[in-house]
């Protein structure tokens, strides 16, 4: 039985070294290393992707979204005013459009105001 039992490892480690040794054995790992490679890669560069997007946001659109925000809230503390005091409304508050025209309307139709009660 010792005879049989030691042919039998034999045998499973010749099979076991046959077919860690075969080409297709070598180009899986070979393939699966390059795709790790890749992947390691492709998630550094997602990474500066969304970093550089980020920041970006943070420097360019958030400061936007404040402005607008103040104007609102500018546009109707003048509707408020212009109703406790009893005088017409000059517009009603719209919302802006992204190549903020309406801001800038806004803005030279305040100028006007000043240039008027001065």
């Amino acid at each position: 039985m010792a005879a049989k039992k030691s042919s039998s490892e034999g045998v499973l480690s010749r099979v076991s070294s046959t077919i860690s040794e075969s080409p297709i054995v070598y180009r899986g790992k070979r393939a699966a290393s390059d795709a790790g490679f890749v992947a390691k890669k492709l998630l550094k560069s997602t990474g500066k992707a969304a970093w550089i997007a980020g920041t970006t946001f943070l420097i360019l659109v958030v400061p936007l979204i404040i402005e607008m925000d103040r104007e609102a809230q500018l546009n109707e503390l003048e509707l408020q005013q212009a109703s406790l005091l009893g005088t017409p409304a000059v517009g009603v508050p719209q919302k802006y459009g992204s190549n903020g025209v309406k801001f800038k309307q806004k803005q030279n139709e305040r100028k006007q105001q000043q240039h008027q009660l001065v």
